[in-house]
């Protein structure tokens, strides 16, 4: 049983000023984890006062300071990694091989791109006879979601450290553990007082105080759509800038060539990885109409393949984060029957032998229209749609054809091909056959949000461009 019921502020860890614990239920078992304590606006107003007076000095600290600083941050992750691993399993259910792999590996993915960026970065550069300066934006509010804990943070707090700024964190509640070992990672490297500071709790508390906050200067956002829009008002009066990383409904083009089969079902085996519970999942699969079998066949055998069950033990695919996410899955599965799409794999209920705990099926529907609402809203399950096009100018409208705009996928066997599609989607961020690269920027367009996180675009989010402008030399 874990209990975290102290906050991190002012670098030490402290009890909540309101007492009041929520309990961590574990969706593998639908048991009780551990307890956490729920912040309040008082808590939040120590730990931001906290964080403002420690910018003064932050904020003025040297580049290889800074930079010594990472560098003992990443000393004591890789320390913590197995411990991360375990917590991430635990609190939101990813398997095992995932937590202590991609999961923990993306946070360190992250952190080491962003020491690298800070050696270069340009704080300071001259346009003519403007002086430019990127100086530290202030106090930052960071609020995460629970489906990728530690990669959320990690593009969130480093980018935010390198840059001279100080934070409060606010992690989600339904997956609170690996934030809180993060925070002990922070302190173990010997962060300054009140650079870094952590507050549990529910977002309609913590994180409207944190919005409407006025010694908060920034507020990044990463979760619902919902949500994104009440931050965005709260934050409006004291006029503080707010990025946000919000939904997706991705489009997977497949192309018509000799590796379709191939594509599908990586496409297929991708969508169930996290259990589908990727803003980016590319969960509106597109092929040709004419390969519509060929298509439906190699999702269903992909989807075969997936093992779903104890996330502790050599599974593909675990529970979802809680009974919630479970039901809300379910519902859309209902829908897309009462639609009409065809049923290729999976459906509703537990998959066979799974008498409890948040486990979905690997679901994958066919011969879906892009009007259907299981192809336009975000279900944030493992749900696969399929979608059939007659040519490839037909899969650039259906799949520009969302409110979203997070991410896009084009698989194919020729690249120039891929490219020439890709350039043609209206989204942020678009993966050609694979293509993964921690220094691309990430984020979206129309309803998923704005800003860019990721490498040296997420730098730019946490400064503030100022120019100081020198009087041009007298003629002589």
């Amino acid at each position: 049983m874990r209990e975290y019921l102290k906050f991190y502020i002012d670098g030490q860890w402290a009890h909540p000023l309101e007492p009041k614990t929520s309990e961590v239920i574990n969706p593998a078992t639908d048991q009780v984890s551990g307890r956490i304590s729920m912040g309040s606006a008082a808590d939040v107003d120590l730990a931001v006062k906290a964080a403002r007076k420690a910018f003064a000095s932050w904020s003025q600290t040297r580049r290889e300071q800074r930079l010594d600083l990472m560098r003992a941050i990443q000393s004591e992750y890789d320390k913590r990694q197995a411990d991360i691993g375990a917590a991430i399993t635990e609190e939101m259910g990813a398997p095992a091989a995932l937590a202590n792999g991609f999961h923990v590996q993306l946070g360190a993915g992250h952190l080491a791109t962003a020491i690298e960026i800070l050696k270069e970065f340009k704080f300071e550069e001259r346009r003519g006879h403007t002086l430019l300066a990127r100086d530290p934006i202030g106090v930052c509010a960071l609020i995460t979601p629970w489906n990728w804990p530690m990669n959320q943070i990690a593009v969130k707090v480093f980018p935010a450290l390198a840059t001279g700024n100080t934070m409060v964190l606010k992690p989600p509640q339904l997956a609170p553990y690996s934030a809180q070992i993060f925070a002990e990672v922070l302190h173990a490297a010997g962060l300054p007082k009140g650079v870094f500071n952590l507050i549990q709790g529910a977002g309609s508390v913590v994180g409207n105080a944190l919005s409407t906050h006025p010694l908060v200067d920034l507020v990044s956002f990463t979760g619902s759509e919902f949500a994104g829009v009440e931050i965005a008002k709260a934050a409006a009066p004291t006029v503080k800038r707010v990025c946000q990383e919000l939904g997706g409904k991705s489009a997977n083009i497949v192309l018509d060539d000799a590796n379709l089969a191939a594509n599908v079902a990586g496409a297929t085996g991708g969508m169930m990885v996290n259990s589908g519970q990727t803003c980016s999942a590319g969960s509106r699969l597109l092929v040709p109409k004419a390969r519509m079998a060929e298509a439906i066949a190699a999702a269903e055998k992909a989807a075969s393949e997936v093992t779903v069950g104890d996330p502790t033990t050599e599974v593909a695919m675990g529970p979802v984060v809680s009974k919630g996410q479970y039901n809300e899955i379910q519902r859309y599965i209902e829908i897309g029957l009462a639609e009409g799409a065809t049923l290729v794999a999976g459906g509703p209920g537990r998959p066979d032998g799974l008498t409890r705990g948040c486990f979905v099926k690997p679901t994958v529907f066919a011969n879906v229209r892009n009007d259907m609402r299981i192809a336009r809203e975000e279900i944030f399950g493992p749900v696969l749609v399929i979608i059939g096009y007659d040519s490839l100018d037909e899969a650039v409208e259906i799949a520009n054809d969302s409110e979203f705009g997070l991410a896009g996928y084009v698989n194919g066997a020729d690249p120039q091909q891929c490219l020439a599609v890709a350039r043609r989607l209206r989204t942020g961020w678009v993966s050609i056959n694979g293509g993964f690269d921690f220094n691309a920027p990430f984020g979206g367009i129309k309803k998923s949000g704005n800003g860019r996180e990721w490498g040296e675009f997420g730098f730019h989010e946490y400064v503030e461009t100022k120019a100081m402008l020198e009087p041009a030399p007298a003629a002589p």
